[in-house]
C-alpha cells in the first residue's frame, strides 16, 4: 500500500554571523548549510495496517508525512500511496487520502459544522446516496449530531478533533495520515478517538500512519511502529519487541513535603542489590521536585514505592510509563537493538 524508499529532505538555512557587520555581510554575501531534515529513511507500510510513526520533537516525523501527503517534495528518493506518487496527478491523489493535523483544522471556522461538510461534499464530488450513507457512519462512529449544526469556531478542542477526522475520512480514503490527533485532549476524548480509529480500520479497511507523542496512543492502536531520530531511522518493528528489549521503564513523580527530607534519599545505595546499570535508574531533583526513572525488570514498582513513601512525606505522586526520549536514550545506549531496515 505505502512505499517509502530512500527517501530525503534537505533544506537550505542562512547562517548569520554576530554583530551588526555580520548581518550587513550576510544581507549582501549571505553564507548558507545544508539541514538535513529527513535522510535516507526505507520503510512500507501493508493494507489495512495501523503504523506508529514515531521520534522526539524535530526528528522530522511531520516533514516526513508531508511528503506524503504532497505538500513537500522530497529532495531524494521516492514514495509510492496505494500505486500513485503524491507530487503527479494531485486532484486524483488527495482524493484517496485523509490528513488530519492535530495543530491545525480543514474546517471552515465561521460555517456551521454540516454547511463545512456540505462544502467538502462537492470538493470531493461525492454522490448525494454515498455522502448520506458515509455521514450516518461517521456520526455513528464520532457522534458528531450534538454539535453538528454547530459553528466550527465554538467547538471544543475534543469536538473539533472528531469533526477533523469526520472531514478527512467524508470521501472514504483509501489511507488516512494522522498527525498528533489526541494532543491536548483530555483522558475520555482520547479513548473515544482511539476507538474511533480502531473501529474505522476494522469496518473500512483504512490504512492508517499515526504520529503522536502519547505512548498510551501507540499501544492501543499499533502492532508496529518506525522510529525516527535527526532525520534517520532508528528502529522499525513491532512495539512489544521494542518493551522487551528496553525493559519495562517506569518514571515516578513526586514533590516533598520540604527540600530538607530529600537529603534522606539515596536509591542507588537502596537499591544496589539489584544491580541495576546506571541507565536503569536515574535520579533527578529539581527544588522539592523529584524524578525518578526506573526499570522494572530489575526494580519492582512496589518496592521503589515503598522505599520512597517510608523515606520521606511526599505531597503528590505520579506514575507513568517512560517517554519517547527516554526510549530513543536506551536505544542509543545499546539497550536495544535496531528492527529491520
Amino acid at each position: 500500500m505505502i512505499y517509502v524508499q530512500n527517501i530525503q529532505k534537505y533544506f537550505k538555512k542562512t547562517v548569520k554571523q554576530p554583530g551588526l557587520a555580520g548581518s550587513v555581510k550576510s544581507l549582501f554575501n549571505p553564507k548558507t548549510e545544508i539541514v538535513k531534515a529527513v535522510d535516507d529513511i526505507t520503510f512500507h507500510v501493508d493494507k489495512g495496517e495501523i503504523l506508529g510513526f514515531i521520534g522526539p520533537n524535530g526528528a522530522g516525523k511531520s516533514t516526513v508525512i508531508k511528503m506524503l501527503t504532497g505538500i513537500l517534495t522530497p529532495t531524494g528518493g521516492s514514495c509510492v500511496i496505494n500505486g500513485q506518487d503524491p507530487r503527479k496527478n494531485r486532484k486524483r491523489y488527495v482524493k484517496e487520502i485523509g490528513v488530519v493535523f492535530g495543530q491545525r483544522t480543514q474546517l471552515w471556522w465561521d460555517l456551521p459544522l454540516n454547511e463545512t461538510y456540505t462544502v467538502l461534499k462537492e470538493i470531493y464530488e461525492i454522490d448525494d446516496a454515498r455522502y448520506k450513507k458515509q455521514m450516518a457512519f461517521l456520526d455513528d462512529v464520532l457522534e458528531l449530531q450534538p454539535f453538528i449544526k454547530t459553528p466550527v469556531r465554538t467547538l471544543s478542542l475534543g469536538q473539533r478533533m472528531r469533526a477533523d477526522i469526520a472531514a478527512s475520512l467524508l470521501h472514504n480514503p483509501k489511507v488516512l495520515f494522522l498527525d498528533e490527533p489526541t494532543i491536548g485532549l483530555d483522558v475520555v476524548v482520547k479513548d473515544n478517538i482511539r476507538k474511533a480509529v480502531t473501529y474505522i480500520n476494522q469496518q473500512e479497511g483504512t490504512t492508517v500512519i499515526l504520529t503522536t507523542h502519547d505512548l498510551d496512543d501507540i499501544s492501543t492502536l499499533c502492532k508496529r511502529i518506525v522510529m525516527i531520530d535527526h532525520g534517520k531511522k532508528v528502529y522499525d518493528g513491532s512495539l512489544n519487541n521494542l518493551k522487551q528489549k528496553y525493559g519495562q521503564m517506569r518514571e515516578l513523580n513526586f514533590e516533598a513535603v520540604d527540600k530538607s527530607s530529600l537529603n534522606a534519599l539515596n536509591y542507588q545505595e537502596a537499591f544496589s542489590g539489584n544491580s541495576p546499570d546506571e541507565s536503569d535508574l536515574t535520579v533527578k531533583i529539581e527544588g522539592t521536585t523529584v524524578t525518578v526513572n526506573f526499570n522494572t525488570d530489575k526494580i519492582p514498582v512496589e518496592k521503589i514505592l515503598n522505599y520512597t513513601l517510608g523515606t520521606i512525606h511526599v505531597k503528590d505522586v505520579n506514575l507513568k510509563d517512560a517517554d519517547i526520549e527516554e526510549i530513543i536514550r536506551r536505544l542509543y545506549k545499546g539497550e536495544v537493538e535496531e528492527g529491520s531496515r
